[in-house]
């Protein structure tokens, strides 16, 4: 990090200003040239505020060299992440998780999870807390859904991921294998400072109006907290668009792939919003390096009380796996 000190200020705020960042175990090397002052800093300048050095009256500007997200960076940890989750290795390969949307009876959960594990799926995923944008609309089954999510994941086979939304809710989640954030608490950086502190692995999803760098930036609450087992997940974000729900930014692929070691996957179901969208996003998805996809299904679209339209039959999600297979194995040749 460098920091530009305007013309004139008096020698003693330059070594009060160093004095301070060393009490940081931050160094200063000063180079003086034409009675301008430049500090370059050493040390974990990650943890400095630009904004409280650039509010210091003799600070004429702050130049950052280093990404905020070290833990997360892949310059600092040139290797792929592998995040483990069952038999599931989630970075190394293709993962496929699958689900409905919202936990909603012992019936469909047998039924669909019995689908998606023939079709290849290694996680199934079920909502039991559900953030909604309306108040009047269901909210989910809370605490008994987790129940019958796991018990239908232990009779299957299958390791479960489903979506926390507030940290007192950790001790209901002791049964599910996988802690999900969704995209309206990306932020809630208390929420992600208790998910840093505890095992289990994180799947964190991309708010609509974030960037990647933002993304990376919540993802570092958690690695910061000790946890490394956290999954990136782009989900689409808010556009001009009105022919779908959100825009589906493939291009966050790659570019996450060349800045993060983290894994990446992808739901194409939220940024669909409709179900003939899923196949053609999960596809593309797919064919841009992503290493998983999260989709939901129902065994009765129609009738799903959360996200009907988006949610894919379990016919349509066989045929689905099948074509995302074919294009697996072509980008293998």
């Amino acid at each position: 990090m460098l920091i530009l000190i305007k013309n004139d200020t008096p020698e003693s705020a330059i070594r009060s200003l160093v004095i301070q960042l060393s009490r940081q175990g931050i160094g200063a090397a000063r180079a003086d040239s034409g009675g301008r002052v430049l500090l370059t800093l050493t040390g974990q300048t990650w943890t400095l505020d630009e904004q409280r050095l650039l509010a210091l009256p003799y600070v004429e500007d702050v130049k950052r060299l280093t990404s905020p997200w070290r833990l997360a960076n892949r310059r600092n940890h040139p290797e792929d992440t592998v995040v483990s989750v069952g038999n599931a290795r989630i970075g190394r390969g293709f993962c496929l998780i699958a689900g409905p949307c919202a936990v909603e009876s012992a019936i469909q959960m047998q039924a669909v999870a019995r689908t998606v594990k023939a079709a290849g799926a290694q996680l199934l995923r079920g909502g039991a807390y559900k953030p909604r944008t309306s108040p009047y609309a269901f909210q989910g089954y809370g605490a008994g859904a987790l129940e019958l999510l796991a018990e239908t994941g232990r009779e299957m086979g299958l390791p479960v991921v489903s979506e926390i939304t507030d940290a007192s809710q950790l001790p209901q989640f002791a049964q599910v294998d996988m802690l999900q954030v969704g995209a309206r608490n990306m932020q809630n950086y208390e929420l992600l400072r208790a998910l840093g502190g505890q095992p289990k692995p994180v799947l964190l999803k991309r708010a609509v109006g974030a960037t990647v760098e933002e993304l990376l930036q919540s993802a570092e609450y958690i690695l910061a907290g000790g946890n490394p087992n956290v999954v990136l997940c782009e989900r689409g974000i808010r556009s001009f668009s009105q022919t779908s729900r959100a825009a589906l930014d493939i291009s966050a692929i790659p570019v996450l792939k060349q800045m993060t070691h983290l894994p990446v996957i992808v739901d194409p179901s939220h940024a669909a919003g409709s179900s003939e969208l899923v196949p053609p996003l999960a596809l593309a998805a797919v064919a841009a390096g992503a290493d998983g996809l999260l989709i939901e299904v129902h065994d009765r679209p129609a009738a799903a009380l959360s996200d009907a339209a988006q949610s894919l039959s379990c016919t349509a999600f066989t045929e689905l796996a099948k074509k995302l297979a074919r294009v697996r194995k072509a980008l293998e040749e």
